[in-house]
C-alpha cells in the first residue's frame, strides 16, 4: 500500500512538473528540463560555455533553458546576438527581476538597474559627469599616465624576480576611477583599498558561480545561510566603505566647485532636493560608487593580465609590439593616447587579447520590455535573454582566425587596424558598457608604458603558461608569474 501511494505521489508530482515547465506556445525550443532544477544539471557550472555552444549545434542560434523555474532565451552567434542588442535594443534594453544581483544592488545602481526613469537620469548624469572629469580627454590621459608611473616604480622594485602582478594591476587600474568618483588615489599598500577590492572578487564569483545560479533557480533556499549571503554582506561593508568618504564629502562640499563624482551627485540631489519623485538620493549615490568602482576595477585590469599573457605566450608579437613602440615614440618623453593611431599592431594586439581573453562572455542579461516576435519565435514581456558574447567574438562566419590568438584578425592587408563589427566585449546598444571609452585608453596608454619600459618573460621554473580561463561574470586568466626584464637602453 505504501510503495503504490509513494507512486501515486511521484506521478503527481511528475505530470505537475511537465505541465508547470511546458514551454509557452512559438517559444525556442531547448532541452527537457529536470524537476526543481531545470536545465542546469545539464550544464557544467564551474564552466558552461561548451555545453552552451552543444545545445546551440542541437537546438539553433535562438533556443532557451530553464535555470529552476526560470525560462530563459539565449543568442548564439552574430546575427542573432546583434538582433537584441542593436537592430531591437530598445525592446530587450530591460534587466531581469528576483535575482541574487539585484539584491547586491538593492535594484539601483546604472548598470543592473531595469530599464526606466531611474536607469535613464542616472546613466545621463553620470556619462556627463565623466565627460566633464576628462573621459576620452587629455585630463584623463593624464590621470592614467600617472597611475601608470606609480606602477612602473612598483614594477621597478621588483624587477629580474618571478612576480604576481595581478594585485597590482588590480590597485593601478582601480585607482584612475577612485582619482574620478572619490577625487583621490590609494597607495598600492592600503589594507583597507585592498579589502574593498578582494570582497569584489569575492562577490563577482559568487553571483556568477553554482551558488549564485541555485540562489537565482531556488528561491525557497535564499534564507538559508549558505555561501551566497556573503555576497549582500560584502555590499553592506562596501556600503560602509563609500559612506565614510560621502560623509567627508559633505563636510567640504562647495555648492558650484564640484571635485569629483561625488560632489556632483550632492548638486544634482540640491536640485532635486523639492521633487519628492527623484531618483537621485544617498543610497542611490552609495551604489553607484560600487558599480562604478566595480566596472572600473575588473574589467581592464583583467584584460592587461590576458594581454600579459599572451605576449609572454607568443614572444615574436611581444617583440614586434616593442619594435614598433620603439619606432613611434623613439626618444618622446611621455606617450600620448593620439599615438594609438600610429602604432596598428600594438592596437591589435590589445583587441586581439579582448577577444580571446573574453572577459565578459554572457555579458550582462537583458529582458523584454514587451510582447515581441523575435526570429519567428513570440517573447513574453519579462522574458530573460542571454546574449553569449563569447559566441559572437568566436563566430566563424566573422573572423579570419576565429579560435585561435592572432592580431591579425584585425588587421587589413596593408596592415591598417579595423575593427570589425563583431568585436562586442563591451556588449552593444542602448545598454553597452558606460565605461568603454575610459577601458580602451587604459589599456592603451597602460600596456604601451609597460612594454616600452619592459620585456615580459614567463619564468622558466612554471611550466608552460595555461591559457585555460576562469569562467565567471568577468573570466580571468588562471593567476600566473612573470618575470621583468629592462628596456631601459
Amino acid at each position: 500500500m505504501f510503495e503504490i501511494l509513494v507512486l501515486l505521489c511521484s506521478g503527481t508530482f511528475l505530470l505537475f512538473f511537465l505541465l508547470k515547465n511546458k514551454r509557452p506556445h512559438n517559444f525556442p525550443p531547448g532541452p527537457m528540463p529536470a524537476p526543481l532544477f531545470g536545465n542546469m544539471l545539464q550544464l557544467n557550472l564551474k564552466n558552461p560555455l561548451v555545453d552552451l555552444n552543444k545545445i546551440s549545434k542541437r537546438y539553433g542560434k535562438v533556443y532557451s533553458l530553464y535555470f529552476g523555474r526560470n525560462l530563459t532565451v539565449l543568442l548564439h552567434g552574430y546575427e542573432a546576438v546583434k538582433e537584441i542588442l542593436i537592430n531591437r535594443g530598445a525592446d530587450y534594453a530591460g534587466r531581469p527581476q528576483g535575482l541574487l544581483v539585484n539584491d547586491i544592488t538593492e535594484y539601483r545602481g546604472i548598470s543592473m538597474v531595469t530599464y526606466g526613469t531611474h536607469w535613464k537620469e542616472h546613466r545621463c548624469f553620470t556619462l556627463s559627469t565623466l565627460r566633464d572629469f576628462g573621459l576620452g580627454k587629455k585630463l584623463m590621459e593624464s590621470k592614467i599616465l600617472t597611475e601608470a608611473t606609480h606602477l612602473i616604480e612598483s614594477l621597478e622594485k621588483q624587477e629580474g624576480h618571478a612576480i604576481y602582478v595581478h594585485v597590482l594591476l588590480e590597485n593601478a587600474v582601480s585607482n584612475v576611477v577612485c582619482s574620478v568618483i572619490l577625487g583621490l588615489r590609494f597607495d598600492y599598500d592600503n589594507k583597507l583599498f585592498h579589502k574593498m577590492i578582494e570582497l569584489l572578487n569575492d562577490s563577482t564569483k559568487l553571483v556568477n558561480g553554482p551558488w549564485g545560479m541555485l540562489y537565482d533557480a531556488l528561491p525557497f533556499i535564499r534564507s538559508l545561510r549558505l555561501p551566497f549571503r556573503r555576497a549582500i554582506s560584502n555590499k553592506d561593508n562596501m556600503k560602509d566603505f563609500f559612506r565614510s568618504f560621502v560623509k567627508q564629502h559633505r563636510k567640504n562640499w562647495v555648492p558650484g566647485h564640484p571635485q569629483d563624482y561625488i560632489d556632483c551627485y550632492f548638486e544634482e540631489m540640491e536640485k532635486h532636493k523639492n521633487n519628492n519623485e527623484s531618483t537621485f538620493d544617498e543610497n542611490s549615490l552609495l551604489l553607484n560608487l560600487i558599480d562604478l568602482f566595480s566596472a572600473g576595477t575588473e574589467t581592464s585590469a583583467i584584460t592587461i593580465r590576458w594581454t600579459l599573457l599572451y605576449l609572454m605566450r607568443y614572444p615574436d608579437v611581444q617583440a614586434r609590439c616593442h619594435k614598433e613602440i620603439d619606432c613611434i615614440l623613439g626618444s618622446k618623453e611621455q606617450i600620448s593616447y593620439e599615438d594609438r593611431h600610429a602604432m596598428p599592431y600594438m592596437l591589435a594586439v590589445i583587441h586581439e587579447s579582448q577577444r580571446m581573453g573574453d572577459v565578459a562572455p554572457l555579458g550582462i542579461f537583458h529582458a523584454a520590455l514587451k510582447d515581441t516576435q523575435l526570429f519567428g519565435y513570440t517573447i513574453p514581456k519579462g522574458t530573460t535573454l542571454i546574449p553569449n558574447l563569447s559566441s559572437v567574438l568566436h563566430d566563424d562566419t566573422q573572423w579570419k582566425f576565429p579560435h585561435e590568438f592572432n592580431p591579425s584578425n584585425f588587421l587589413n592587408e596593408k596592415g591598417e587596424f579595423v575593427k570589425p563589427d563583431a568585436f562586442v566585449p563591451f556588449s552593444a546598444g542602448p545598454r553597452m558598457c558606460l565605461g568603454e571609452a575610459l577601458a580602451r585608453m587604459e589599456l592603451f596608454l597602460f600596456l604601451t608604458t609597460l612594454l616600452r619600459r619592459f620585456e615580459v618573460i614567463w619564468p622558466e621554473t612554471c611550466g608552460a603558461p595555461d591559457l585555460t580561463p576562469l569562467y565567471g561574470i568577468t573570466q580571468e586568466p588562471q593567476k600566473y608569474k612573470m618575470k621583468l626584464k629592462s628596456r631601459k637602453n
